[in-house]
């Protein structure tokens, strides 16, 4: 770890941990977070756990504010009993709802039931919430499945749309533009106004993607409507 206190705005500093994207960085972060939030009590305003750093907002002056983060975050270490909730989440893995599923088997030279193998065998971390309301990025894929983003984005995906881009994965919590390499899609509402905290997905959080046949997807609430020009 090496901690950095970087001024992002008048009244909010990010604080740098890490400099490159690791799964094992997420007991850390959490730990900060947790420390951070109870040391700056009502005078902070929001606070953002993500891959290496957590911003800070507070209602106090960034001197005070700096010496209060440099003091809280003194002899850190990760909390056993501070991790996130884990998720398990059903996917239906199928090139209907998930057109790259057989375009990343061919350039993987694998089997599409090998890539969906290598994609739900894993527990991915959620590393940061972020584009749209609870698309929650998590990794790291297995090396075989990266891939890059798609050249073009598409103006429509699904909700429920689960995709790879380079090493990690997410699914679509909404309609929306975007250019994530899909391979399937689950009908677990990830986004919920009527939720406590909307998002299902937390940074810390663990998710498992549970691939499911067709028939279990639709029992679930799922939309087997194909991608438009998928048909």
């Amino acid at each position: 770890m090496n901690l950095r206190i970087e001024a992002v705005a008048i009244d909010s500093l990010m604080v740098r941990l890490f400099d490159r994207i690791d799964e094992a960085n997420m007991p850390w972060i959490l730990a900060a977070s947790q420390r951070l939030s109870s040391a700056m009590g009502a005078d902070l305003v929001d606070l953002v756990p993500s891959y290496t750093t957590v911003m800070v907002q507070f209602r106090q002056s960034p001197t005070a504010a700096r010496g209060l983060i440099i003091e809280a975050l003194q002899n850190l270490q990760p909390d056993a009993g501070a991790a996130g909730r884990r998720h398990e989440i059903a996917v239906w893995y199928d090139p209907s709802v998930g057109p790259e599923l057989p375009l990343l088997a061919a350039r993987s030279g694998l089997s599409k039931a090998e890539v969906v193998r290598l994609h739900s065998e894993r527990e991915y971390p959620v590393f940061a919430l972020g584009f749209a309301p609870g698309f929650g990025f998590m990794g790291l894929v297995d090396e075989r499945l990266a891939t890059p983003r798609l050249s073009t984005p598409r103006k429509r995906v699904a909700a429920g749309s689960v995709g790879i881009a380079e090493r990690q994965t997410a699914a679509y919590p909404a309609v929306s533009p975007g250019g994530w390499n899909l391979i399937g899609r689950t009908p677990v509402r990830l986004f919920d106004r009527e939720r406590e905290g909307y998002s299902l997905l937390q940074p810390g959080d663990r998710v498992c993607f549970v691939a499911v046949d067709h028939a279990e997807f639709i029992s679930l609430g799922g939309d087997d409507s194909p991608l438009e020009g998928q048909a």
